[in-house]
């Protein structure tokens, strides 16, 4: 049994990636069994990695090794703060816990407002551009590149709707003006073009992933287990015929009615 394991462990490999992608992919026509199976597999195997990860990334050189190779023995203290995060599942000393929290969230809310102001406030500085063409000067000891009338105009550009969408949130006053309701307008039109982009962005991520395990299933699956002249054509009408069967349940289901269904 463990020799015939090592002699096809590339075979069952391609099996099992294949298994887990169909059953991954099944939840687009439904929600079944068969791919909540999967899903608590997969979710376990990521905690188990993140787990161990955990420890080999983090505990063990940073907290173990120092501690015990090292000697810094003031580090088990870390462990006895961290296990005050345990005391939640108690009812009576769940109030120890909140003290450990309440210091993580202290720092992370400081380091969170220090990755806002590195981040951020050099974004607002950026923002004030340029409109007014010219060359190479040097002002306050700092060179200033040549602006072209090209760049001026994105320049203006840009600007233009910076203003409209922080117009479009500047609610002091009611907008009744038609210069600035008019822009608010066309903010809220700037806005729904960006937010367009990062979703159609979105789906080529997804479609991204869906053509590569695709490319699995043809190349890698096909080729290996039923041939590489005949393998990937085999794959692509099984699903096909998946896919088939997948639409004929689906509109099925649709045009039935609930009469017909009781």
């Amino acid at each position: 049994m463990t020799n015939w394991l090592i002699t096809n462990a590339d075979k069952l490999t391609l099996w099992v990636g294949a298994i887990c992608t169909i059953a991954l992919y099944s939840a687009l026509y439904k929600e079944n069994r068969f791919y909540r199976l999967f899903e608590h597999i997969f979710l376990g195997l990521a905690t188990g990695f993140l787990v161990a990860q955990t420890w080999t990334d983090v505990l063990l050189p940073k907290w173990w090794k120092p501690m015990w190779d090292e000697g810094r023995w003031y580090f088990v203290f870390i462990a006895i703060f961290g296990a005050f995060y345990y005391f939640i599942f108690s009812q009576k000393h769940s109030w120890i816990s909140r003290i450990i929290i309440g210091f993580y969230l202290g720092v992370a809310s400081g380091q969170a407002f220090q990755v806002y102001a590195n981040d951020f406030w050099p974004q607002i500085q950026a923002s004030f551009k340029p409109i007014i063409p010219h060359g190479a000067v040097t002002i306050a000891g700092k060179a200033v590149k040549a602006l072209s009338p090209a760049d001026a105009v994105n320049n203006i550009i840009f600007m233009v709707i910076v203003s409209c969408v922080m117009m479009y949130f500047f609610f002091s006053f009611e907008q009744k003006n038609p210069i600035v309701k008019s822009s608010a307008k066309l903010g809220r039109w700037m806005m729904m073009f960006t937010f367009g982009a990062i979703f159609g962005a979105t789906i080529m991520a997804r479609l991204a992933l869906l053509i590569d395990r695709i490319d699995y299933l043809l190349n890698e699956f096909g080729a290996q287990v039923f041939g590489e002249a005949s393998g990937p054509k085999i794959v692509f009408m099984m699903l096909l015929v998946l896919m088939g069967i997948v639409l004929y349940l689906a509109f099925k289901k649709d045009n039935t009615s609930p009469d017909e269904g009781t």
